[in-house]
């Protein structure tokens, strides 16, 4: 099924990173006709995952990035996106000028259909999935999501036609190492100050998002947040066609909430509060998948199917279920402050929050308007549990306890709630001082709920 291509063929390739992603591109490259040594800093704990590699003729090492492997001619590097660029082995074929890519651009070069990528601070995975379901809604052929959503990009798009679609979601470490994407329709859901310890300078974060319409024409679409001046000026440098989608700024030239209701270019969709997702953050991420999926013939009434039914990513302002009169979310996968502030703004309810988690030195002051109108208890835990909990005392926030983890938290936030009020899991924090991802965080909260009420999540 994927396009035919032979740039590969005979080439020496590193593959940096185990995972998901770095397997596939593997084993892709192999097909494609490609040398390959698989390199991981780590020694995987499952034996089948080298043995896989090597039944496939591939060189493994593993338990360091052997710096002297620069040496060894190779003509093209993929690296796992997280791998930062002053790794001492990296450092060294960028300083030889190997060319360093990846996945998504392997990905991209082996696809040939109709590509519709997504990138931004926040909102990425639900305006991803939301796009998808939407152009799935009313298309006869294949509508398939993708990339930093948990899904490998080059392992969907071998799997798909020229006539089928993929949904990408790409994170600013991707699209660094991506030089030819080049999308149909290309989403900014909004551009925050994330990753600095990655990209070093704002200038350089946004470059990286920008890489996302790089290659795109006037022929292509860029969707763009235009509630801020600064993501304006930012869209002015694509070369493609934008479209804008705004709940500030109305716009006869794409999507937008205009009293209360949700607009495409002049013509009324439905009515905002009538979007299963709560908060206005999810206001914008239906806007933005309204915009891609008008762009690409979809009806009004397939657009109102997905929005007045779909109920949310899991970790992203998930919801787990009602017991006793309060309704429990799971918001793992608020790791800074920006998405836990729009959190609390979707709640008209008291809130009994949980939050904290890795302490990377900033402190909480900013979320202190936000915790007055929202937040009525609150359960600190992990790194930072006392910036968290001085932020708290700012607010004024009358009952402030303090816990182990977001698991111990669960009863703690139960014997301070009442009927009527949101228990919610929006950390605020990254995961890593307790647990592996904000995925097994929000996982381990939800399997505490359930302990609770004797309930299961709601589905």
């Amino acid at each position: 099924m994927m396009k035919n291509i032979t740039k590969y063929q005979g080439k020496k390739v590193l593959v940096m990173g185990f995972g998901i992603s770095g397997l596939n591109a593997a084993h892709l490259l192999v097909k494609l006709g490609a040398q390959v040594t698989a390199n991981d800093m780590k020694t995987p704990k499952e034996p089948t995952v080298v043995k896989d590699l090597e039944d496939d003729g591939i060189r493994v090492i593993t338990g360091s990035n052997p710096v002297e492997l620069a040496d060894q001619g190779f003509d093209i590097v993929v690296k796992n996106p997280g791998i930062p660029y002053d790794n001492p082995l990296v450092a060294r074929f960028v300083k030889q000028g190997t060319p360093i890519i990846t996945e998504a651009e392997l990905g991209y070069e082996i696809f040939e259909g109709h590509l519709v990528s997504v990138t931004g601070s926040n909102g990425k995975t639900t305006t991803t999935t939301l796009t998808q379901l939407m152009l799935a809604k009313s298309s006869t052929h294949n509508v398939k999501y993708a990339g930093n959503i948990g899904v490998s990009f080059s392992k969907v798009a071998e799997q798909l036609g020229p006539d089928d679609t993929l949904v990408t979601e790409l994170s600013s470490f991707q699209l660094l190492g991506a030089p030819t994407l080049h999308p149909h329709i290309a989403i900014i859901t909004n551009i925050f100050s994330n990753h600095l310890d990655y990209h070093k300078t704002r200038e350089n974060y946004i470059n990286a998002k920008l890489n996302i319409t790089r290659n795109q024409t006037k022929d292509d679409f860029l969707v763009m947040n235009w509630d801020r001046d600064e993501w304006q000026e930012i869209a002015r440098r694509s070369q493609a066609t934008v479209v804008p989608f705004s709940r500030q700024n109305k716009s006869h030239a794409g999507s937008y909430e205009e009293n209360g209701d949700i607009y495409w270019r002049g013509e009324k969709i439905m009515a905002a509060k009538d979007i299963r997702l709560i908060g206005p953050q999810n206001v914008e991420n239906a806007l933005a998948a309204i915009a891609a999926a008008k762009l690409s013939g979809v009806s009004n009434a397939d657009i109102v199917s997905v929005l007045t039914t779909f109920s949310g990513v899991r970790h992203r302002l998930q919801y787990v279920l009602d017991y006793q009169g309060r309704r429990f979310y799971n918001d793992s996968k608020s790791t800074d402050i920006e998405a836990t502030e729009v959190a609390l703004q979707g709640f008209e309810q008291p809130v009994i929050l949980l939050a904290g988690g890795l302490d990377r030195g900033y402190t909480f002051e900013r979320l202190v308007p936000y915790f007055k109108k929202h937040v009525k208890g609150i359960i600190v835990f992990g790194q930072c549990k006392d910036k968290m909990k001085d932020a708290a005392e700012q607010a004024g926030i009358p009952t402030i306890i303090e816990s182990e983890n977001a698991i111990t938290a669960v009863p703690e936030a139960w014997k301070i709630s009442a009927p009527g009020d949101v228990i919610l899991l929006s950390p605020a924090n990254a995961s890593w001082d307790q647990f592996p991802s904000f995925e097994v965080r929000g996982d381990r909260f939800i399997e505490a709920v359930e302990k609770l009420t004797g309930e299961k999540e709601k589905k």
